[in-house]
């Protein structure tokens, strides 16, 4: 029973366009040193899964030179290991409208008998699972597709793309798309597991079709029709869903509960990243630090309140950054008052700046810039 891994990496860039700019969302920086392929491939490696496709579009450069030689996730390997499927290799130039398209593009890498299982995955899903306990349950449901699948408060009301109403059996019994969460409903967590004989097949039926969306095309148009069996594996721990700006600087935010961070980080289930060699991180006499997450070959000279600050990020003498996520060798000059913000990498605040925003709507500085 061996299973392959697809792994979305372009889908959603445009719900988070300002930080998607130049590079693709699966290589978005969170959480003070990880990206968000890190968790996705973790649990694919720990889980046994090492021959793995990364379908990617544009600006994935940021995202090759993350991962680097694999080695991390133990896939620098000789038989198996990643392979990215880029336009060039899978000879689509257009834009994927939907996964189904999106999966159509890497046929090539998924018609290999030598495997009988696909686990399909987002890369904006944050958590941290033994994907082979759902395979598992895949094999003894004998259903056509399993959902991973988690419970959601259903107040306040937020929209979800895929919403399942299930029977005591977690079978599947209705689907729902782009609607708010109701009682005793699953939601989707963007990663799905195939027999691979059976996704084949469908990629070639819907592309015939000219279908392209994976859950409204596909998943709720054949049980409709009483034409595919869906079972749906539960999660319970935690889940972090990156859905625009607003989920993305309150995830990071999340990191600041000892909770979330133990259910995430799991020492029995590590999650990898790319390994640097950096100096400890340097505390000034006019230090002051609260409940943050503070990366290391930093020199913090200021304040820092329930923050993430990534590696090589310079804090001076009396700056204050407060519920803010600093990326990668920020400058904050002297003064510098900075609340529910988000600077990208690389970017120089000029000393007594102030910028303010709300966990809502956050103050965003793009790559580069200086404010």
């Amino acid at each position: 029973m061996k299973a392959m891994g697809v792994i979305f990496s372009n889908i959603y860039d445009n719900t988070l366009a300002q930080l998607t700019n130049v590079r693709t969302v699966a290589s978005l920086p969170f959480g003070g040193r990880y990206r968000f392929i890190d968790f996705v491939l973790s649990n694919m490696s720990n889980s046994g899964i090492f021959n793995i496709g990364v379908i990617t579009k544009y600006n994935y450069r940021s995202l090759m030179d993350h991962l680097g030689n694999l080695s991390e996730w133990d896939l620098n390997r000789k038989n198996e290991g990643l392979v990215f499927l880029p336009p060039f290799v899978t000879g689509n130039t257009g834009v994927y409208k939907g996964k189904l398209e999106a999966l159509h593009s890497a046929l090539n890498f998924l018609d290999n008998p030598d495997y009988d299982y696909v686990v399909v995955c987002d890369s904006t899903v944050l958590c941290n699972l033994d994907l082979r306990s759902a395979i598992q349950q895949h094999v003894k449901s004998g259903s056509d597709v399993t959902i991973l699948a988690n419970r959601e408060p259903f107040d306040p009301p937020k929209k979800h793309p895929l919403i399942m109403k299930t029977d005591p059996d977690n079978h599947v019994k209705e689907i729902m798309i782009d609607t708010y969460v109701q009682p005793d409903c699953y939601v989707g967590m963007g990663m799905f597991i195939f027999g691979r004989k059976h996704l084949v097949d469908v990629l070639e039926e819907t592309a015939a079709k000219g279908l392209v969306h994976l859950e409204r095309d596909f998943l709720q148009r054949k049980l409709n029709e009483n034409a595919i069996s869906i079972s749906v594996f539960p999660v319970s721990g935690v889940v972090l869903r990156n859905e625009d700006i607003r989920s993305y600087y309150a995830n990071n935010m999340a990191l600041m509960k000892k909770e979330v961070r133990d259910d995430l980080f799991n020492a029995d289930r590590p999650i990898y990243t790319k390994v640097r060699d950096e100096a400890p991180t340097y505390y000034g006499a006019g230090n002051h630090v609260i409940n943050s997450l503070i990366a290391d070959g930093c020199k913090i000279c200021g304040t820092i309140e329930s923050s993430v600050i990534f590696r090589g990020v310079l804090v001076d003498e009396t700056a204050k950054v407060s519920s803010s996520i600093i990326m990668q060798d920020a400058r904050i000059g002297k003064g510098a008052q900075l609340e529910c913000v988000i600077l990208d990498k690389n970017v120089t605040v000029n000393p007594g700046t102030v910028l303010k925003g709300t966990p809502e709507h956050p103050v965003i500085i793009q790559k580069g810039e200086t404010a």
